[in-house]
């Protein structure tokens, strides 16, 4: 008669369980899961591959606003400005008005701006009529309208946030991971050996964690002056290491005064065993945990580095970027561009602080 032996469960299979059973863990994960996939699609150019094409009229408006009716526009355009006193050219404007008044005085019906045709009908024709000849496709027409809109250049605005979304993901992403691993090697060196080793990443520690983290990250911005997505990259994570510094430390001072630790000291394992072979396992939780949560305040850094200008290139978009065009759009009553790049930033980022919340509490070996 043989007996069946049963083993119980690790700790990723009891995280796993738990996670599962939380209902709002599993819609966070499926969003997620959502923003990376279109992550992948995006960078192999399967979706948003022509986000830079002018699809549509300047400041196309979205298709359940409609375009603007031309009989506004030419009534926005006649009203004469208030004349400013303070102008140095108020007196050649007067004149200019008082012509144009002069030249449409004899008309019985206001002038309509929107009937003139356009000088460069005759041209853009011809222009057609050879590329028809040759076998290419002729100049496209820009749409009125656009699912949800357009920005100045006429770029589709769903486009240029599947893209954005790329540029930013990618930065948090990233930028979580090499933060989370110098974090994770501090760490290691100061709570395992301790002593001056220890006194001296504290003191480095102490230098980054006395300036506060925006003025820091945008004062090494500056110094650098190199616009670039590595350039952010590398910004962000050598001023965010010190989160999983300080977690890390604790833990390998925890961990170094274990059994198991002295068993292996005992049959002559060296000290970088201990530490990455016997240590880190049991406090790999706690580094998954920190990437997982530096990657939304960094996707949040990237956005304010490029919305105050030190971000990411002129060429390369973002949801910063988007966001810094929306504040001189919103003047003119433009404000799709700003609504697609907050409405996504919000749904990526609230839904990855729900899941780190969920994963933190499932990776908790005193939660059962």
């Amino acid at each position: 008669m043989t007996m069946q032996t049963q083993t119980s469960p690790g700790l990723w299979t009891l995280a796993w369980r738990r996670l599962r059973a939380d209902k709002i863990a599993m819609v966070s994960l499926a969003i997620v899961t959502a923003f990376l996939l279109m992550l992948i699609l995006s960078a192999s150019g399967m979706i948003a591959a022509d986000w830079e094409q002018e699809t549509g009229v300047s400041y196309a408006p979205p298709h359940f606003i409609g375009a603007d009716a031309p009989a506004e526009k030419a009534d926005a355009i006649q009203t004469s400005p208030t004349e400013n006193p303070l102008d140095p050219l108020k007196d050649v404007l007067r004149e200019l008005r008082q012509t144009a008044a002069g030249n449409t005085a004899g008309q019985t019906e206001p002038l309509d701006f929107y009937s003139i045709s356009d000088p460069l009908a005759k041209e853009m024709a011809d222009i057609n009529a050879e590329l028809a000849k040759s076998g290419k496709t002729t100049v496209a027409e820009r749409a009125n309208t656009l699912p949800f809109g357009a920005d100045k250049w006429g770029h589709d605005i769903i486009k240029k946030t599947i893209k954005g979304a790329e540029t930013s993901i990618v930065v948090g992403l990233i930028a979580a991971v090499l933060a989370t691993l110098l974090g994770t090697l501090f760490g290691a060196f100061a709570g395992y050996f301790g002593g001056r080793t220890d006194d001296f990443f504290n003191w480095f520690y102490s230098i980054f964690t006395s300036i506060p983290y925006l003025l820091l990250v945008l004062s090494v911005a500056a110094v650098l002056q190199q616009k670039g997505v590595s350039t952010i990259i590398l910004i962000l994570a050598f001023t965010g290491w010190t989160g999983p510094f300080r977690l890390m430390r604790a833990e390998y001072m925890k961990h170094k005064a274990r059994e198991y630790v002295w068993a292996a000291d005992a049959i002559g394992a060296t000290h970088f065993r201990k530490m990455f072979i016997h240590i880190f396992p049991n406090v790999s939780h706690v580094a998954l945990v920190q990437v997982s949560i530096l990657v939304v305040g960094f996707i949040k850094s990237e956005v304010i580095l490029s919305f105050l200008g030190f971000g990411v290139p002129v060429g390369t978009v973002s949801w910063g970027s988007m966001l810094n065009e929306a504040q001189n759009e919103l003047i003119l009553g433009k404000w799709w561009q700003l609504v697609a790049a907050t409405t996504a930033m919000a749904v990526l980022v609230t839904a990855f602080s729900m899941f780190t919340d969920a994963l933190r509490d499932a990776l908790d070996p005193k939660l059962k």
